[in-house]
């Protein structure tokens, strides 16, 4: 019976009844399972992460869509709940998104801002486990196993804790998705966004799990979704009733994938060094670009920034990738694997700029963006040469203009290929990043 089922109330963390307001504050925020107590993975999710720190850096915002991203030919990296409403989306064109909710606010992304706030998160998570794996700036996994012996509570009212934390004195909300393992947590924590937390046992995973799309498998695409289809498979129910060998002689490794995933079985650990795999900042652009001169200021903006968040999160990067999109949508990467880790805008656009010579051919491109991989902490960055005293008297300058800049400002200097991309927003390159 539903009144039997271990309850507590997610606002002041009393003992509660799973069908009746908390008898401690009143709240009906009750969160109840019968696998409440034993579950202990989790998934944290920040809602509308870029939209929420604007909103609470300007309170003038708090009742306005806002939608944050590029410009015309931009698109959206994320919007509040009220931009929501009118069918604004992430990854939407700006064009759209404007045409949909013309009375939106839209504001440039503050990445290294988003970083730091995120880092102040991350170190709330972390106080409650050292088995904390970030996907990204606004999410992450974390096993609690153990830790009722340390918090004096289960893992399900630890997040409640942190979740009132996290919106307490960061001044945000955040979604929770709790189970037996990632695959679950993850699915659950989109279950009671914004603000939500949700469980799925391990029990009724399979029945929960087998009317829903196959889309609901993380990694399973659409290319995955279309060849499924056209193979009778729509649900994820079809793929539990599939024999497992006949996946996998149709899908290699990845029916069998499938059929785990299908079946709730995922024993991938949290893995702390399961950290984000890139740093990147991308431009599309309003109108197409063939000239050079043009894309090589556009690929310097873009290196600064990518340096800026990586002295940020204190990452730097062994390859550096630069990406291009033609005005046909072809998508072209170019990667570079240094002898030695970065996280100087100087290296990472010269390395870019050596790749960028080669395609700039005449070739008009709508996108340029700028990145670097194979992640490593900045302890092991940029150390000196011993052949290029340039490549030195270069990387020493930068790390001054950024004590500079550290002091009195981003705008407080700036070198002179910097200054000649002040202009660019003037001529209208949108920015997603």
């Amino acid at each position: 019976m539903l009144s039997d089922w271990p309850a507590f109330c997610r606002d002041c963390l009393s003992d509660a009844k799973a069908d009746a307001p908390c008898s401690a504050c009143g709240s009906t925020r009750i969160l109840a399972h019968p696998e409440l107590e034993s579950l202990a993975i989790a998934h944290l999710d920040c809602d509308a992460f870029y939209a929420a720190i604007e909103k609470r850096d300007d309170p003038a915002l708090k009742d306005k869509p806002l939608i944050v991203g590029g410009e015309v030919r931009g698109v959206v990296s994320t919007c509040c709940y009220i931009a929501r409403k009118y069918g604004v989306h992430s990854a939407m064109p700006m064009f759209q998104a404007k045409k949909l909710c013309p009375q939106a606010v839209v504001l440039k992304p503050r990445h290294s801002h988003y970083a730091a706030v995120s880092r102040q998160i991350r170190e709330m998570m972390q106080a409650l486990t050292p088995l904390v794996e970030p996907l990204s700036l606004d999410e992450a996994y974390l096993d609690l196993s153990g830790t009722a012996r340390i918090h004096h509570m289960s893992p399900a009212r630890t997040m409640a804790r942190l979740t009132a934390r996290i919106e307490k004195e960061i001044g945000i909300t955040v979604s929770v998705g709790l189970s037996g393992n990632k695959f679950l947590a993850k699915l659950a924590s989109d279950l009671d966004k914004p603000r939500g937390f949700a469980v799925i046992g391990l029990a009724e995973a399979k029945s929960f799990l087998r009317d829903k799309p196959l889309g609901m498998i993380r990694g399973a695409g659409k290319a995955t979704q279309a060849r499924l289809a056209r193979d009778g498979f729509t649900t994820i129910g079809q793929l539990q009733d599939a024999d497992p060998k006949e996946l996998a002689r149709r899908y290699s490794a990845s029916g069998l994938w499938l059929s785990r995933m299908a079946n709730a079985q995922d024993n991938r650990p949290v893995d702390p060094g399961g950290e984000m795999k890139t740093i990147s900042s991308e431009t599309t652009f309003n109108s197409d670009i063939a000239a050079y001169a043009e894309l090589e200021k556009i690929l310097w903006r873009q290196a600064e920034r990518v340096s800026a968040r990586a002295k940020t999160l204190d990452l730097a990067g062994h390859t550096v990738v630069l990406k291009l999109k033609t005005a046909d949508f072809r998508l072209k990467t170019r990667s570079h694997t240094l002898d030695a880790p970065t996280q100087l805008a100087d290296r990472i656009f010269r390395t870019a700029q050596a790749a960028l010579k080669r395609e700039a051919n005449g070739t008009r491109f709508r996108l340029l963006g700028v990145g670097i991989a194979n992640l490593a902490p900045a302890s092991s960055a940029d150390p000196k040469s011993l052949i290029d005293g340039q490549s030195d008297r270069r990387a020493a300058a930068e790390r001054a203009m950024d004590r500079i800049r550290a002091k009195f400002g981003g705008d407080a200097v700036g070198t002179g290929r910097g200054l000649k991309t002040k202009g660019l927003k003037a001529k209208g390159h949108g920015e997603k990043n």
